[in-house]
């Protein structure tokens, strides 16, 4: 089953294109936003992913510096 948006539909009907276009063209702009939609989904995860790396990098140089400093400081 395919998705439309109506209000394009409904725009482009108006506009006085016939029944069939005014469909097929509400149809392709359904498909772009679900489209966009999963790309955007994609994105949130990969930045989640980024900022766990962030944190992981950051305690790891927390802790070799720590190695590294100990044992100058008595």
């Amino acid at each position: 089953m395919t998705t439309t948006i109506v209000e394009v539909y409904d725009a482009l009907r108006d506009a006085g294109a016939d029944n069939e276009k005014a469909r097929k063209a509400a149809e392709v702009l359904a498909n772009y936003e679900d489209r966009f939609a999963r790309i955007n989904m994609r994105l949130e995860r990969f930045e989640g992913r980024m900022n766990l790396l962030q944190w992981m990098v950051g305690a790891n140089f927390a802790l070799t510096l720590a190695v590294f400093i100990k044992p100058f400081v008595h």
